[in-house]
């Protein structure tokens, strides 16, 4: 038996276990095998690992790819070319673009850009607004992933519905059988104290962070899980910023509660110090909190189990808008939001080389955990035989600085993470048995494909 591909001499790790001197089998874009290098059949193609780490391929469950609309920040191509860059093997876009994915037109619209110049597979959410609550079953129907909804104000300005509408809108979802995310700040806190540290003059980078609470966050995590807790609507909550958040997503999941919850590399790695540092590059909502929050963060979230997996949040603006040419300006005239997909794999294996998660935990949360809570498990996530082929190849022990933030992918290159040492690298990325990534973008725009949920 000869098949399409395969990749050897890898250590192939799991959120299972890891097994050496091993690789992977494919043939039309599925696998057919794991095991010991010496027990694979041929291949047309063959893939070095030279020793390094395979896992599931890194799947990224929150992304603004900004298309359609805001192209000039980044779209399909562009993001997915820096996702092939860093290790990810699947996409999903965020709803607040222009127009907002908010209709089963426009969603299919963002699914036919996708499938015209994306790398790697993908899928999008739909939002949900006041306007929209009788569009729930369409955008089922259209096979939407899943859904959100903005609590706190964004990019975007997408007005948050009432508490009745998200009561109703739960209720209408839970029929669907799909999650619904939430930026969860209460609007009302966080409009209250911009609009007073603006009038006080404080218009410093961390007066931003400070404006943002954290009982914002924490009000808006336990509002939604007492909703869902009459709806039995299953809730997610994006990008939990704070050990505070965590600790109430936590009591959530002790009462029964169907809810879910990541955080973001930049959440773990910075503490609110870097607004001292870096100003207004590493400006984003919710912010980057003190190292307390930081440090509970961790115990509950990720030591504790609260947290069920990792995302970027990957957010492009251009450097205008960020004002990296003053990066200590009026904090109100800058933007919230930075890219992440090329920096999330280093981050978290560098995390893995402190000690502070093994690279089963890792693999657990940055692939089979997120491709389970929406839906796209064992397609995605797995590596299991008769699944997609898509993997991840690593070098743990490769030390490196992001010394020129020019040398990422994204149409936008903005990030914090310049200047800082990492231990642990991409070497290549496969989708569905083509690679993508070698050392270098090798994969073709267009080849990316929505992944299918439900049969859809």
């Amino acid at each position: 038996m000869t098949v399409d591909l395969v990749v050897e001499n890898s250590t192939v790790v799991t959120s299972t276990g890891r097994v050496a001197d091993a690789g992977v089998a494919v043939d039309n874009g599925t696998i057919v095998a794991v095991g010991h290098s010496r027990s694979l059949p041929e291949g047309d193609n063959v893939l070095d690992a030279d020793g390094n780490v395979l896992v599931p391929g890194i799947v990224d469950c929150h992304i603004h790819n900004r298309e359609p609309g805001l192209e000039y920040k980044e779209d399909w191509e562009s993001a997915t070319r820096s996702a092939a860059a860093g290790g990810v093997t699947t996409v999903v876009g965020m709803p607040n673009t222009d127009p907002i994915i908010d209709r089963p037109e426009r969603l299919e619209l963002k699914y036919d850009r996708g499938e015209a110049s994306a790398y790697v597979d993908f899928q999008s959410y739909a939002v949900i607004t006041s306007e929209n609550l009788d569009r729930i079953p369409e955008l089922d129907d259209a096979g939407v992933l899943g859904y959100k909804i903005f609590l706190g104000s964004t990019v975007g300005d997408v007005p948050p519905p009432s508490d009745g509408e998200v009561l109703e809108a739960m209720k209408r979802i839970a029929e669907t059988g799909k999650r619904l995310g939430f930026h969860e700040e209460n609007d009302e806190i966080i409009e209250y104290y911009e609009r007073e540290f603006k009038a006080a003059g404080k218009n410093d980078p961390i007066h931003h962070s400070h404006s943002r609470p954290v009982v914002a966050e924490r009000e808006a995590i336990e509002r939604t899980i007492t909703f869902a807790e009459e709806t039995g609507a299953k809730i997610h909550m994006y990008h939990v910023s704070s050990g505070t958040g965590v600790q109430a997503v936590a009591r959530g999941k002790a009462r029964g509660v169907d809810v879910t919850a990541e955080t973001t590399p930049h959440y773990l790695w910075f503490t609110e110090d870097v607004m001292h540092e870096k100003g207004n590059v590493a400006r984003i909502q919710p912010p980057i909190r003190d190292e307390g929050e930081r440090q509970k963060l961790w115990d509950i979230g990720m030591d504790g189990g609260a947290i069920d997996f990792v995302a970027t949040d990957h957010a492009p603006h251009t450097d205008e808008e960020k004002m990296v040419d003053d990066p200590f300006g009026n904090t109100w005239d800058s933007i919230s939001g930075f890219v992440g997909l090329e920096t999330e794999v280093p981050a978290m294996l560098t995390f893995v080389d402190e000690g502070r998660l093994t690279l089963e935990e890792w693999v657990h949360r940055h692939s089979t955990r997120p491709a389970q809570v929406w839906g796209m498990y064992p397609q995605k996530g797995s590596l299991q035989v008769g699944t997609d082929a898509d993997f991840t190849v690593v070098d743990p022990g490769h030390e490196w600085t992001l010394d020129d933030r020019n040398a990422l992918h994204s149409k936008s290159r903005v990030t914090p993470f310049e200047g800082e040492t990492f231990t642990g690298k991409p070497v290549s990325t496969v989708v569905r048995g083509a690679v993508v990534y070698d050392d270098g973008i090798v994969g073709e725009p267009g080849y990316g494909t929505r992944v299918d949920v439900d049969g859809t």
